[in-house]
Protein backbone atom coordinates (compact mmCIF):
# COMPACT_ATOMS: atom_id res chain seq x y z
CA UNK A 1 0.00 0.00 0.00
CA UNK A 2 1.51 3.34 -1.03
CA UNK A 3 1.22 6.52 0.94
CA UNK A 4 -0.62 9.23 -0.99
CA UNK A 5 0.05 12.08 1.41
CA UNK A 6 3.00 14.41 0.95
CA UNK A 7 5.18 14.44 4.06
CA UNK A 8 8.16 16.32 5.39
CA UNK A 9 10.82 15.28 7.87
CA UNK A 10 8.99 17.18 10.61
CA UNK A 11 5.78 15.25 9.89
CA UNK A 12 7.57 11.99 10.69
CA UNK A 13 9.47 13.22 13.75
CA UNK A 14 8.40 11.16 16.81
CA UNK A 15 6.52 13.33 19.31
CA UNK A 16 7.83 13.41 22.89
CA UNK A 17 6.80 14.94 26.19
CA UNK A 18 5.48 12.41 28.72
CA UNK A 19 7.14 12.21 32.16
CA UNK A 20 10.11 9.85 32.54
CA UNK A 21 9.41 6.54 34.29
CA UNK A 22 13.05 6.05 35.31
CA UNK A 23 13.67 5.11 38.95
CA UNK A 24 16.59 6.09 41.14
CA UNK A 25 18.74 3.34 42.63
CA UNK A 26 17.04 3.33 46.03
CA UNK A 27 13.53 2.99 44.65
CA UNK A 28 14.59 0.39 42.08
CA UNK A 29 16.19 -1.82 44.73
CA UNK A 30 13.22 -1.40 47.05
CA UNK A 31 10.88 -2.67 44.35
CA UNK A 32 13.24 -5.44 43.30
CA UNK A 33 13.63 -6.77 46.84
CA UNK A 34 9.93 -6.49 47.61
CA UNK A 35 9.32 -9.78 45.79
CA UNK A 36 11.34 -11.66 48.42
CA UNK A 37 8.96 -11.28 51.37
CA UNK A 38 8.70 -14.96 52.25
CA UNK A 39 10.62 -15.94 55.43
CA UNK A 40 12.41 -18.58 53.33
CA UNK A 41 14.59 -15.75 52.00
CA UNK A 42 15.51 -14.53 55.51
CA UNK A 43 18.97 -16.14 55.54
CA UNK A 44 19.83 -14.87 52.07
CA UNK A 45 19.96 -11.13 52.67
CA UNK A 46 23.61 -10.74 51.56
CA UNK A 47 22.95 -12.73 48.40
CA UNK A 48 19.81 -10.74 47.68
CA UNK A 49 21.72 -7.48 48.11
CA UNK A 50 24.23 -8.63 45.50
CA UNK A 51 21.42 -9.65 43.16
CA UNK A 52 19.77 -6.26 43.63
CA UNK A 53 23.02 -4.52 42.72
CA UNK A 54 23.39 -6.64 39.58
CA UNK A 55 19.77 -5.98 38.62
CA UNK A 56 20.29 -2.24 39.15
CA UNK A 57 23.33 -2.26 36.89
CA UNK A 58 21.34 -4.01 34.11
CA UNK A 59 18.46 -1.56 34.57
CA UNK A 60 20.70 1.53 34.64
CA UNK A 61 22.30 0.44 31.37
CA UNK A 62 18.95 -0.53 29.77
CA UNK A 63 20.07 -4.00 28.74
CA UNK A 64 16.75 -5.11 27.28
CA UNK A 65 18.16 -8.11 25.39
CA UNK A 66 21.53 -9.15 26.83
CA UNK A 67 21.85 -12.21 24.58
CA UNK A 68 22.05 -11.44 20.86
CA UNK A 69 23.61 -12.70 17.66
CA UNK A 70 24.05 -11.36 14.14
CA UNK A 71 20.88 -11.48 12.08
CA UNK A 72 22.63 -13.08 9.12
CA UNK A 73 21.35 -13.69 5.57
CA UNK A 74 17.72 -12.95 4.74
CA UNK A 75 17.49 -9.76 6.81
CA UNK A 76 17.71 -6.16 5.64
CA UNK A 77 20.77 -5.64 7.84
CA UNK A 78 22.61 -8.97 8.29
CA UNK A 79 25.07 -7.36 10.73
CA UNK A 80 22.38 -6.16 13.15
CA UNK A 81 22.43 -7.86 16.57
CA UNK A 82 19.06 -9.58 17.03
CA UNK A 83 17.83 -10.91 20.37
CA UNK A 84 18.15 -14.68 20.67
CA UNK A 85 14.66 -14.75 22.24
CA UNK A 86 13.17 -13.13 19.14
CA UNK A 87 15.00 -15.46 16.77
CA UNK A 88 13.74 -18.49 18.70
CA UNK A 89 10.17 -17.16 18.52
CA UNK A 90 10.53 -16.52 14.79
CA UNK A 91 11.78 -20.09 14.27
CA UNK A 92 8.85 -21.50 16.27
CA UNK A 93 6.42 -19.58 14.06
CA UNK A 94 8.10 -20.88 10.91
CA UNK A 95 7.79 -24.44 12.18
CA UNK A 96 4.12 -23.79 12.95
CA UNK A 97 3.58 -22.49 9.41
CA UNK A 98 4.97 -25.75 8.03
CA UNK A 99 2.55 -27.75 10.18
CA UNK A 100 -0.33 -25.53 9.05
CA UNK A 101 0.57 -25.88 5.37
CA UNK A 102 1.18 -29.64 5.40
CA UNK A 103 -1.63 -31.10 3.25
CA UNK A 104 -1.15 -34.52 4.83
CA UNK A 105 -1.24 -33.29 8.40
CA UNK A 106 -4.29 -33.32 10.68
CA UNK A 107 -6.88 -30.58 10.80
CA UNK A 108 -5.56 -28.40 13.61
CA UNK A 109 -8.00 -26.61 15.89
CA UNK A 110 -7.19 -24.23 18.73
CA UNK A 111 -9.69 -23.86 21.59
CA UNK A 112 -9.20 -20.73 23.70
CA UNK A 113 -10.61 -20.41 27.20
CA UNK A 114 -10.93 -16.67 27.71
CA UNK A 115 -12.01 -16.78 31.35
CA UNK A 116 -9.52 -15.91 34.10
CA UNK A 117 -11.40 -17.90 36.74
CA UNK A 118 -10.34 -21.35 37.97
CA UNK A 119 -10.45 -23.49 41.09
CA UNK A 120 -6.66 -23.30 41.36
CA UNK A 121 -6.63 -19.79 42.82
CA UNK A 122 -8.91 -17.36 44.71
CA UNK A 123 -12.28 -18.09 43.00
CA UNK A 124 -12.09 -21.73 44.10
CA UNK A 125 -14.25 -22.94 41.20
CA UNK A 126 -13.82 -23.83 37.55
CA UNK A 127 -15.21 -21.38 35.01
CA UNK A 128 -18.21 -22.16 32.85
CA UNK A 129 -16.08 -21.14 29.87
CA UNK A 130 -13.63 -23.94 30.54
CA UNK A 131 -16.49 -26.43 30.82
CA UNK A 132 -17.72 -25.25 27.44
CA UNK A 133 -14.24 -25.71 25.97
CA UNK A 134 -14.32 -29.24 27.35
CA UNK A 135 -17.62 -29.94 25.56
CA UNK A 136 -16.14 -28.67 22.29
CA UNK A 137 -13.01 -30.74 22.82
CA UNK A 138 -15.01 -33.92 23.46
CA UNK A 139 -17.03 -33.36 20.29
CA UNK A 140 -13.97 -32.64 18.15
CA UNK A 141 -12.08 -35.66 19.44
CA UNK A 142 -14.75 -37.81 17.76
CA UNK A 143 -13.81 -36.41 14.34
CA UNK A 144 -11.29 -37.89 11.93
CA UNK A 145 -7.66 -36.80 11.59
CA UNK A 146 -7.88 -33.83 13.94
CA UNK A 147 -5.41 -32.33 16.43
CA UNK A 148 -6.80 -30.17 19.21
CA UNK A 149 -4.85 -27.71 21.31
CA UNK A 150 -6.31 -25.90 24.31
CA UNK A 151 -5.08 -22.45 25.31
CA UNK A 152 -6.28 -21.86 28.87
CA UNK A 153 -5.81 -18.17 29.63
CA UNK A 154 -6.86 -18.68 33.27
CA UNK A 155 -3.28 -19.81 33.86
CA UNK A 156 -2.21 -16.16 33.81
CA UNK A 157 -3.87 -15.86 37.21
CA UNK A 158 -3.04 -19.27 38.66
CA UNK A 159 0.34 -20.42 37.34
CA UNK A 160 3.73 -19.16 38.55
CA UNK A 161 5.65 -17.23 35.91
CA UNK A 162 2.81 -17.26 33.38
CA UNK A 163 2.20 -13.75 32.08
CA UNK A 164 1.07 -11.79 29.05
CA UNK A 165 2.52 -8.31 29.18
CA UNK A 166 0.50 -5.41 27.73
CA UNK A 167 0.87 -4.19 24.18
CA UNK A 168 3.00 -1.02 24.00
CA UNK A 169 1.13 0.22 20.90
CA UNK A 170 4.18 0.33 18.62
CA UNK A 171 1.80 -0.11 15.67
CA UNK A 172 0.24 3.28 16.41
CA UNK A 173 3.64 4.93 15.96
CA UNK A 174 4.20 3.14 12.64
CA UNK A 175 3.17 -0.27 11.33
CA UNK A 176 6.78 -1.23 10.59
CA UNK A 177 7.71 -0.62 14.24
CA UNK A 178 5.45 -3.50 15.32
CA UNK A 179 7.52 -6.62 14.74
CA UNK A 180 6.19 -10.10 13.97
CA UNK A 181 6.59 -11.79 16.38
CA UNK A 182 6.53 -9.04 19.00
CA UNK A 183 10.01 -7.86 19.94
CA UNK A 184 8.96 -5.72 22.93
CA UNK A 185 9.39 -8.64 25.31
CA UNK A 186 11.21 -10.03 27.13
CA UNK A 187 12.79 -6.83 28.46
CA UNK A 188 15.22 -8.09 31.06
CA UNK A 189 16.31 -4.67 32.30
CA UNK A 190 12.71 -3.84 33.27
CA UNK A 191 11.99 -7.28 34.69
CA UNK A 192 9.38 -7.86 31.95
CA UNK A 193 9.92 -11.58 31.55
CA UNK A 194 7.88 -14.83 31.50
CA UNK A 195 5.88 -13.47 28.56
CA UNK A 196 3.58 -16.21 27.22
CA UNK A 197 3.02 -14.74 23.77
CA UNK A 198 6.05 -16.32 22.13
CA UNK A 199 4.41 -19.68 22.84
CA UNK A 200 0.94 -18.46 21.87
CA UNK A 201 1.86 -17.08 18.44
CA UNK A 202 2.72 -20.54 17.03
CA UNK A 203 -0.57 -21.93 18.39
CA UNK A 204 -2.49 -19.44 16.26
CA UNK A 205 -0.23 -19.86 13.24
CA UNK A 206 -0.52 -23.65 13.03
CA UNK A 207 -4.30 -23.69 13.59
CA UNK A 208 -6.71 -24.13 10.70
CA UNK A 209 -9.55 -23.06 12.98
CA UNK A 210 -9.79 -21.17 16.27
CA UNK A 211 -12.65 -21.23 18.77
CA UNK A 212 -12.77 -18.57 21.50
CA UNK A 213 -15.03 -19.20 24.49
CA UNK A 214 -15.37 -16.36 26.95
CA UNK A 215 -17.60 -14.75 29.58
CA UNK A 216 -18.53 -11.08 29.67
CA UNK A 217 -16.70 -8.83 32.15
CA UNK A 218 -18.34 -5.42 32.45
CA UNK A 219 -19.56 -5.38 28.83
CA UNK A 220 -16.04 -6.33 27.70
CA UNK A 221 -13.79 -9.32 27.14
CA UNK A 222 -11.93 -10.45 30.29
CA UNK A 223 -8.55 -8.83 30.87
CA UNK A 224 -6.66 -12.07 30.23
CA UNK A 225 -8.29 -12.44 26.80
CA UNK A 226 -7.86 -8.75 25.99
CA UNK A 227 -4.13 -8.95 26.74
CA UNK A 228 -3.76 -11.68 24.14
CA UNK A 229 -5.94 -9.81 21.64
CA UNK A 230 -3.82 -6.66 21.91
CA UNK A 231 -0.57 -8.58 21.56
CA UNK A 232 -1.86 -10.24 18.37
CA UNK A 233 -1.77 -6.87 16.61
CA UNK A 234 1.62 -7.79 15.19
CA UNK A 235 -0.05 -10.67 13.32
CA UNK A 236 -2.01 -8.13 11.29
CA UNK A 237 0.45 -5.97 9.39
CA UNK A 238 3.47 -6.52 11.62
CA UNK A 239 7.06 -6.28 10.38
CA UNK A 240 8.84 -9.67 10.11
CA UNK A 241 12.28 -8.00 9.92
CA UNK A 242 13.34 -5.98 13.00
CA UNK A 243 16.65 -5.13 11.31
CA UNK A 244 14.74 -2.93 8.83
CA UNK A 245 14.04 -0.55 11.72
CA UNK A 246 17.27 -1.40 13.59
CA UNK A 247 15.24 -2.39 16.59
CA UNK A 248 12.84 0.24 17.83
CA UNK A 249 13.84 3.33 15.85
CA UNK A 250 10.54 5.11 15.37
CA UNK A 251 11.80 7.51 12.71
CA UNK A 252 13.01 4.64 10.52
CA UNK A 253 9.71 2.79 10.94
CA UNK A 254 7.70 5.90 10.04
CA UNK A 255 9.71 6.33 6.85
CA UNK A 256 9.21 2.68 5.93
CA UNK A 257 5.46 3.03 6.33
CA UNK A 258 5.37 6.17 4.19
CA UNK A 259 7.47 4.47 1.52
CA UNK A 260 4.62 2.00 1.15
CA UNK A 261 3.90 -0.72 3.71
CA UNK A 262 2.33 -4.04 2.57
CA UNK A 263 0.56 -4.78 5.88
CA UNK A 264 1.12 -8.57 5.73
CA UNK A 265 -1.76 -10.63 7.16
CA UNK A 266 0.08 -13.35 9.05
CA UNK A 267 -3.11 -15.22 10.12
CA UNK A 268 -5.09 -14.73 6.96
CA UNK A 269 -7.62 -17.39 6.00
CA UNK A 270 -7.97 -19.26 9.27
CA UNK A 271 -11.51 -20.15 10.34
CA UNK A 272 -13.03 -18.93 13.59
CA UNK A 273 -15.82 -19.62 16.05
CA UNK A 274 -16.83 -17.37 18.96
CA UNK A 275 -18.93 -18.37 21.98
CA UNK A 276 -19.78 -15.65 24.50
CA UNK A 277 -21.89 -16.10 27.62
CA UNK A 278 -23.08 -13.63 30.21
CA UNK A 279 -25.45 -13.45 33.17
CA UNK A 280 -27.32 -10.18 32.63
CA UNK A 281 -25.87 -7.91 29.93
CA UNK A 282 -23.25 -7.52 27.23
CA UNK A 283 -22.97 -10.92 25.57
CA UNK A 284 -24.10 -9.81 22.12
CA UNK A 285 -21.77 -6.81 22.14
CA UNK A 286 -18.72 -8.87 23.13
CA UNK A 287 -19.54 -11.51 20.53
CA UNK A 288 -19.74 -8.85 17.85
CA UNK A 289 -16.53 -7.20 19.03
CA UNK A 290 -14.62 -10.48 18.89
CA UNK A 291 -16.06 -11.46 15.52
CA UNK A 292 -15.31 -8.03 14.07
CA UNK A 293 -11.74 -8.19 15.40
CA UNK A 294 -11.14 -11.60 13.85
CA UNK A 295 -12.65 -10.53 10.53
CA UNK A 296 -10.45 -7.43 10.53
CA UNK A 297 -7.41 -9.73 10.63
CA UNK A 298 -8.80 -11.56 7.58
CA UNK A 299 -9.86 -14.63 9.51
CA UNK A 300 -13.00 -16.25 8.14
CA UNK A 301 -16.23 -17.04 10.05
CA UNK A 302 -16.82 -20.79 10.04
CA UNK A 303 -20.59 -20.38 9.70
CA UNK A 304 -23.67 -18.95 11.46
CA UNK A 305 -23.85 -21.77 14.01
CA UNK A 306 -20.24 -21.13 15.07
CA UNK A 307 -21.01 -17.69 16.54
CA UNK A 308 -23.06 -17.77 19.73
CA UNK A 309 -24.01 -15.32 22.47
CA UNK A 310 -26.21 -16.53 25.32
CA UNK A 311 -27.22 -15.75 28.89
CA UNK A 312 -26.93 -18.41 31.57
CA UNK A 313 -28.89 -18.02 34.78
CA UNK A 314 -30.28 -14.68 33.63
CA UNK A 315 -30.49 -12.35 36.65
CA UNK A 316 -30.11 -15.37 38.93
CA UNK A 317 -27.57 -15.70 41.80
CA UNK A 318 -23.94 -16.31 40.84
CA UNK A 319 -23.82 -19.07 43.45
CA UNK A 320 -26.08 -21.26 41.32
CA UNK A 321 -24.75 -20.30 37.89
CA UNK A 322 -23.08 -23.68 37.30
CA UNK A 323 -26.36 -25.41 38.11
CA UNK A 324 -28.10 -23.13 35.61
CA UNK A 325 -25.50 -24.06 33.01
CA UNK A 326 -25.89 -27.78 33.71
CA UNK A 327 -29.65 -27.50 33.18
CA UNK A 328 -29.26 -25.62 29.90
CA UNK A 329 -28.96 -28.62 27.60
CA UNK A 330 -29.76 -26.49 24.56
CA UNK A 331 -26.76 -24.30 25.23
CA UNK A 332 -24.52 -27.32 25.51
CA UNK A 333 -25.80 -28.68 22.19
CA UNK A 334 -25.20 -25.29 20.57
CA UNK A 335 -21.57 -25.51 21.69
CA UNK A 336 -21.30 -28.94 20.07
CA UNK A 337 -22.82 -27.55 16.89
CA UNK A 338 -20.31 -24.68 16.90
CA UNK A 339 -17.48 -27.19 17.18
CA UNK A 340 -18.94 -29.35 14.41
CA UNK A 341 -19.33 -26.29 12.19
CA UNK A 342 -15.74 -25.16 12.78
CA UNK A 343 -14.44 -28.63 11.97
CA UNK A 344 -16.55 -28.96 8.81
CA UNK A 345 -15.46 -25.55 7.58
CA UNK A 346 -11.77 -26.18 8.28
CA UNK A 347 -11.79 -29.55 6.51
CA UNK A 348 -13.61 -28.15 3.49
CA UNK A 349 -11.28 -25.15 3.22
CA UNK A 350 -8.21 -27.40 3.31
CA UNK A 351 -9.71 -29.47 0.51
CA UNK A 352 -10.52 -26.40 -1.57
CA UNK A 353 -14.27 -26.93 -1.26
CA UNK A 354 -16.89 -24.28 -0.54
CA UNK A 355 -19.69 -25.44 1.71
CA UNK A 356 -22.27 -23.99 4.06
CA UNK A 357 -20.68 -25.47 7.19
CA UNK A 358 -23.20 -26.55 9.79
CA UNK A 359 -26.15 -26.31 7.40
CA UNK A 360 -27.16 -29.92 8.04
CA UNK A 361 -27.08 -29.69 11.83
CA UNK A 362 -30.25 -29.70 13.92
CA UNK A 363 -30.56 -26.63 16.09
CA UNK A 364 -31.75 -27.30 19.65
CA UNK A 365 -33.71 -24.03 19.66
CA UNK A 366 -35.69 -22.89 16.66
CA UNK A 367 -36.35 -19.40 17.98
Amino acid sequence: MSANVATSASDLEPRKGSPSPRLDEHEFKRRFLNQFQDPAYGKLQEELARLASAAWEAYANSRKSPKTRKAGPGFADPDYDLAEDWLAARDAIRDAEKRHDDPNGPTRLLLVNGSTRSEHTCPGEISKSYRMVDIAREMLEQQRHVKIEILDLSRIASEYGRQIHPCKACFSTAAALCHWPCSCYPNYSLGQIHDWMNEIYPMWVEAHGIMIVTPVHWYQAPSSLKLMIDRLVCADGGNPDPTSTHGKHADQAKQLEMNGWPYPRHLEGRLFSVIVHGDTEGSEGVRRNLSDWLRSMDLVPAGPLAEIDRYIGYWEPYATSHTAYEKDQAMQEEIRNAARTLYEAAVARRQGRQIAAGAGLRQPRQK
